[in-house]
């Protein structure tokens, strides 16, 4: 049964009409063409996925079409709204970005993490890209992107 989802998408206000079971990655991916949201084990432990919603990281392959009536959502596509923002520029200066494919999971849980905390430590900094698994830089260069965004 289809359901009318009204949602605010990368700062505008979208609506479709879909099954409330749907899960919000194939949403984006399919009927939005956002395909910078990577679907990877399709049970929230790679972090592949991540999108803010409401300013919070999430794994969009866990949420539901029914629960984003009403929200707010931003997808890796949105943060680069006139060109790269600081974060992503410093991922590439970094050396963060080898195969990619994490890569814009991890970004999504950065930038949560800086809307919420400007200034967060190392340790605030490996705790909140806990859930983002990247097999290529062993984190090192991504925990200095980050930190080369806050300073």
């Amino acid at each position: 049964m289809s359901h009318k989802i009204e949602f605010i998408l990368n700062g505008k206000s979208v609506c479709i009409n879909t099954n409330a079971n749907r899960r919000l990655l194939d949403i984006l991916r399919e009927e939005f063409q956002l395909t910078g949201t990577k679907e990877g084990c399709s049970i929230g432990e790679c972090g592949a996925c991540t999108v803010l919603m409401n300013n919070k990281a999430v794994n969009s392959c866990l949420v539901l079409a029914g629960q984003v009536n009403g929200s707010e959502i931003l997808t890796i596509e949105g943060v680069a709204k006139n060109g790269l923002h600081k974060l992503q520029e410093n991922f590439l200066m970094a050396g963060a970005i080898q195969c990619g494919f994490c890569t814009p999971g991890v970004i999504m849980s950065s930038y949560a993490l800086l809307l919420e905390n400007s200034n967060p430590t190392e340790e605030e900094i490996k705790e909140a890209i806990a859930g983002n698994l990247c097999r290529c830089t062993g984190y090192k260069q991504i925990i200095k992107a980050i930190k080369d965004t806050i300073s």
